[in-house]
């Protein structure tokens, strides 16, 4: 980028703010000399513009040393308006517009294109209250709202107000806000460090008539940007130039040091009023801009809006003509005591002077009232003084717009993005040109922004409403997200409750009573204690697929050697006999390809569908599951089905040990690695557990000495409706909706199956409350099982920002805003929570009942767990184990990850089920 400034003004070449090539100007000519000052090179742009950025990045980093150059302040601000919002709000602007004061009365109705105007009242502040004491000015502000409703009967009812007041504050919250320094000419005592907010409700309150509630304090960026319609992208940037500048915008909130948040969004302020790196600036600062700061209220400060600010540019212009005329080059070398004073040239005689039709009569007509002649050519050279001027202000603004625009283009991750920029303030209103130059410039300098400029219509004022009114709609969707979520928020009572209930139904089912936990015997009488020895065969059958494992157990730990076979759906649907005859053929050509044809090796059988075990080795099937349907199994048992299929192969010889359903397996493949593991838990599109008992406790076994391993088939707790009091609306609806209703209610609130039909129900019920995707319920949405609960997973995982998590639900056609995307991730955190702790408090009656039937003050214990729930969701285990640790305070418990129990852990019962027969 070339230089671009007043010079191409001179010369009548290009458009403003467009880049020429080859320009000069004379050294010899003094006006134009006087001029070059503000000229502004493309590189200098693009310097300010990398400048302000690295101040802001160090700011939102909270970076103290060095100081940053610009405040990045947190509004408390954290969405925008998605249209919905309605009431009536009355908002007070203090700081927008100067030495007054407006109140509003906005309503806002909630339908998209329907606006009702706000009425206002403008209110001068005398100069004495700008410069007085702060309860003066505050007083006189409650004066002003009194005044105002009383011309607007409102009879006794609370408002709701949003207050704007633009200058430098530190935010701690949306209706909490200190003052840091006056700007603009107030100079008010007693009120910086000072809460504004609480000395306008005390001021309120000493005036007493009405009854009025300040929800938000807003500066008038803030405000700007609010009451925006969108343009071609969200509006998520404010700019304000009036008598001083700024920009406000979205950013997202885990950048922001000072929130200590890691989810949503936060509009920040930049304050870029106060940028003043030396670096950027000192080589665009004028002798001009020095003498203005010299002669300000506030030397040394906001040297960046003293370059930009309405307030500011009519003085630059009364400067550079003083200048001028002192040298002979205007005015025939005459000056006035109007000219040489202070604040006679305003910025709305700078935009009438460089009007291109009448500009010249206007500034003819001004400078006579400051008792100047103008000779013939000096309207031309005022009109390229104010030209000069104002476009180099333009120029600064574009290039510190585009550091915040690139800001957003980086922490969005987006290589190009549309987005629209709410404009407001006295030069976007009466300098027209001042937008078209700014316009251009961003283009130059951030070319990959889409940006849409969308002029305020009020200043502000709705905006500040359109705060208020939003905050309302977030705290009443904050109450009824709440209320919904409720239920799924178990406490340490309830938990305790769910866990005495476990334990007497564990009770029940070993005595053989009636009871929701069958508590299955399994014959499985010890864990691994590291002896095993041995070539064992493993099989399992648990879907669509079937393994067979070879599984070594040596000194040196274990090594598996496994094929995957495929049971196709007409043998899975067939009879039984061709069911078992093709398990057959599968373990034969495993054997032909390990070399192991003609071996009779122990073989463990891990079959996962619901059995009543009789034996080690005797297990009759209760009914398929998993689509599976053969014909003449259920009610057999199955070890004697796989055995006749073996002798009708004839050539073959297998010796079933075992057979075992998952959770054992799991248990006993982590036993091998650690002896103390004695309970198997599974969470995964089902969940079951199983643990070793005392064979005493169990009625159905003979014998009173040693252990059981016991799979309690937990999935069913609750069938009895003990459950009930934890159950909800959103339960009932998938329970219902399934293939067992009024089955497996402990398994419909834990395992993977169920959980995002869940949370699918809840945003149903929040769409229908006008909570979620502005209350518009889609198709995708009324679909069963459309929201899988690996979806849970992915939403809650702390590596994703919110905008991964919105691109998951956009992915399933729900187009969400950020509000939305935080809602979901509350809704899935609280179902997947309540999974967790509903199963640390099942664990932690199991591990309770071991503890006491040994009589043991402390347990020190493991559990064996596989699962893809389990596995994969970021906090489901940590969320089990706390539920362990605080239900069960005298138990350590360990949690292991099986690598393969419904294989390795199979053989290891047949190696376990050899050792004991051996020692016997």
């Amino acid at each position: 980028m070339d230089s671009i400034g007043p010079v191409e003004l001179l010369h009548g070449e290009g458009a403003p703010g467009c880049p020429q090539e080859g320009l000069s100007c004379p050294s010899d000519s003094s006006e134009l000399e006087c001029l070059q000052q503000f000229m502004v090179t493309g590189a200098q742009l693009q310097q300010i513009q990398a400048s302000l950025l690295g101040s802001m990045e160090q700011a939102l980093r909270g970076q103290t040393s060095p100081a940053p150059a610009v405040r990045m302040l947190p509004t408390y601000v954290g969405s925008i308006p998605h249209g919905t919002e309605q009431g009536d709000f009355l908002v007070l602007e203090l700081g927008a517009t100067g030495a007054s004061l407006r109140v509003l009365w906005v309503t806002l109705t909630g339908f998209e294109g329907h606006k009702i105007e706000p009425r206002s009242q403008e209110f001068v502040i005398p100069q004495e209250v700008m410069l007085g004491a702060g309860q003066q000015l505050f007083d006189f502000a409650a004066h002003c709202l009194s005044e105002f409703l009383d011309m607007h009967p409102v009879g006794k009812q609370s408002l709701q107000l949003g207050f704007s007041f633009s200058f430098p504050c530190h935010q701690t919250g949306l209706d909490r806000s200190t003052l840091i320094s006056w700007t603009k000419g107030f100079r008010c005592s007693g009120v910086e460090g000072q809460d504004v907010v609480q000395l306008l409700r005390d001021a309120i309150q000493r005036q007493g008539a009405y009854s009025i509630d300040v929800v938000a304090v807003v500066n008038d960026t803030v405000g700007t940007m609010m009451g925006c319609e969108p343009g071609v992208g969200p509006c998520e940037v404010g700019l304000v130039v009036d008598t001083g500048t700024n920009a406000c915008y979205m950013e997202e909130a885990r950048h922001v040091a000072a929130l200590d948040e890691d989810r949503g969004r936060v509009c920040v302020s930049v304050e870029w009023g106060s940028f003043s790196d030396d670096g950027a600036l000192s080589p665009v600062l004028t002798t001009f801009d020095n003498a203005l700061d010299h002669e300000s209220l506030n030397p040394g400060a906001q040297r960046f809006e003293k370059m930009i600010g309405g307030l500011y540019l009519g003085e630059l212009v009364r400067l550079v003509l003083a200048h001028l005329a002192q040298r002979g080059f205007l005015f025939g070398g005459c000056t006035s005591p109007a000219l040489l004073s202070q604040g006679s040239i305003l910025l709305e005689h700078v935009a009438e002077m460089e009007d291109p039709s009448a500009g010249a009569a206007c500034a003819r007509a001004i400078l006579q009232d400051l008792g100047l002649s103008l000779e013939t050519s000096d309207a031309e050279l005022v009109q390229q003084v104010c030209a000069a001027v104002c476009t180099r202000a333009a120029q600064l603004c574009a290039a510190a717009l585009a550091a915040v625009l690139s800001r957003l283009q980086h922490s969005r991750e987006q290589q190009t993005f549309q987005i629209s920029v709410a404009t407001g303030g006295q030069v976007f209103e009466r300098h027209p040109r001042f937008s078209s130059i700014l316009q251009e410039t961003v283009m130059l300098l951030v070319p990959e922004c889409d940006v849409s400029f969308i002029p305020s219509v009020d200043g502000g004022g709705r905006g500040v409403a359109m705060v208020t009114a939003v905050a309302a709609r977030l705290a009443a969707h904050r109450r009824l997200l709440e209320e919904t979520l409720a239920p799924f928020r178990l406490n340490r009572e309830q938990l305790a409750v769910v866990q005495a209930q476990m334990r007497e139904a564990m009770a029940k089912g070993l005595r053989g009573e009636a009871s929701s936990l069958r508590m299955l015997p399994t014959y499985v009488r010890a864990v691994p204690d590291g002896t095993e020895r041995g070539d064992f065969l493993a099989l399992d059958l648990g879907g669509t697929n079937f393994r067979v494992l070879l599984v070594r157990v040596a000194t040196g730990g274990v090594q598996i050697t496994s094929q995957i076979y495929s049971i196709p759906e007409c043998v899975a649907q067939g009879s039984g006999q061709q069911l078992f005859d093709h398990i057959v053929d599968c373990i034969v050509d495993f054997q032909q390809k390990q070399g192991l044809s003609g071996q009779s090796l122990p073989l463990g059988f891990t079959f996962s569908f619901p059995c009543r075990q009789l034996g080690l080795d005797q297990s009759i099937l209760l009914n398929w599951t998993k689509g599976f349907n053969a014909s003449d199994c259920e009610g057999k048992d199955v070890v004697c089905l796989l055995r006749e299929a073996i002798r009708r192969r004839q050539a073959v010889e297998l010796n079933v040990v075992a057979i075992v359903n998952d959770t054992v397996g799991t248990m006993m493949s982590c036993g091998y690695e650690d002896p103390r593991c004695e309970i198997g838990l599974i969470v995964g599109t089902g969940t079951n557990a199983c643990y070793m008992e005392e064979l005493q406790n169990v009625a159905s076994v003979a014998g009173d000495s040693g252990h059981m391993c016991i799979n309690m088939e937990w999935g069913a707790f609750g069938d009895d409706g003990s459950l009930g009091m934890l159950s909800t609306h959103f339960d009932e609806c998938v329970d219902q909706a399934s293939i067992n209703p009024g089955e497996q209610r402990f398994e419909k609130m834990i395992s993977g199956m169920y959980l995002g039909e869940i949370v699918r129900h809840i945003l149903l019920h929040l769409t229908s409350l006008g909570v979620l995707f502005r209350g518009q319920q889609t198709q995708h949405l009324q679909t069963r099982d459309i929201f899988k609960t690996k979806f849970l997973s992915e939403i809650e995982s702390d590596s994703l920002a919110l905008r991964q998590v919105r691109a998951i639900l956009e992915d399933l056609g729900l187009p969400l805003t950020s509000d939305d995307a935080l809602m979901v991730l509350e809704v899935c955190q609280a179902v997947s929570q309540r999974a967790a702790r509903l199963c640390g408090a099942g664990v932690a009656a199991v591990v309770e009942k071991i503890r006491e039937n040994r009589g043991l003050e402390k347990l020190t214990v493991s559990v064996g767990v596989d699962g893809t729930l389990y596995k994969l969701h970021p906090h489901f285990s940590s969320l089990v184990a706390a539920t362990v640790q605080e239900l069960a305070p005298c138990c350590a418990v360990t949690f292991l990850e099986s690598e393969d129990g419904s294989g390795k852990g199979a053989a290891l019962v047949t190696a376990v089920a050899c050792r004991l027969a051996q020692t016997a």
